[in-house]
């Protein structure tokens, strides 16, 4: 289990270079744009444009503050994305373009390395114990508002955009919410090569 604080996350460049990335987890550790095997990362997007593409990449996308964002992504009908919305899924390596729909949001991105990684996102809004159970290989859980305390031997407490990295061998662990929190929870897997 580590526990990943706001305050050291790593600020870089969006790879078009149109505005800044917040990065939560990358795998492996150090991991360029280019060659990571996943990345969970938070950007504020202030206007609307073409997003970044990424070669052979999967992408989940999220609205955690403002209003929301409607993504053209090729070959698909426009999409809207809320702060109420399911994450959406599509791949990171099609023209997609951006419109805002009242003013900038900041935006929760989950990548991973097609044929090589998969993702599933999950927001959940708890307002008592809930018990986040995950056999992935790695579990992040982004504590986007509120705060609150993972029980254990020795119960660690998370603020808001703080967030708790999990290894295979923790298949549950219990959440308990100071008081209504939003969290996400986004499990990552290694698809097994073929033999």
């Amino acid at each position: 289990m580590r526990i990943l604080r706001a305050a050291d996350y790593r600020s870089m460049p969006w790879k078009n270079g149109g505005g800044v990335t917040t990065e939560i987890a990358v795998s492996p550790a150090g991991a360029a744009l280019d060659d990571f095997d996943w990345r969970v990362s938070m950007a504020r997007v202030e206007s609307g444009g073409p997003f970044s593409e990424f070669a052979g990449v999967d992408r989940s996308l999220a609205v955690l503050e403002g209003e929301g964002i409607i993504l053209d992504i090729a070959g698909r009908p426009a999409a809207t994305v809320t702060k109420t919305s399911a994450p959406l899924s599509f791949p990171a390596d099609v023209p997609t373009r951006a419109a805002l729909i009242a003013g900038p949001i900041t935006d929760l991105n989950v990548m991973t390395r097609r044929g090589r990684m998969t993702h599933a996102v999950d927001r959940l809004v708890i307002s008592a114990s809930t018990d986040i159970q995950s056999a992935a290989d790695a579990t992040l859980i982004l504590c986007v508002d509120g705060e609150i305390t993972v029980a254990g031997a020795a119960p660690v407490r998370i603020g808001p955009r703080d967030a708790l990295l999990l290894g295979p061998d923790a298949l549950k662990r219990r959440i308990e919410p100071a008081r209504p929190a939003t969290l996400f929870v986004i499990r990552i897997d290694r698809i097994a090569a073929n033999d």
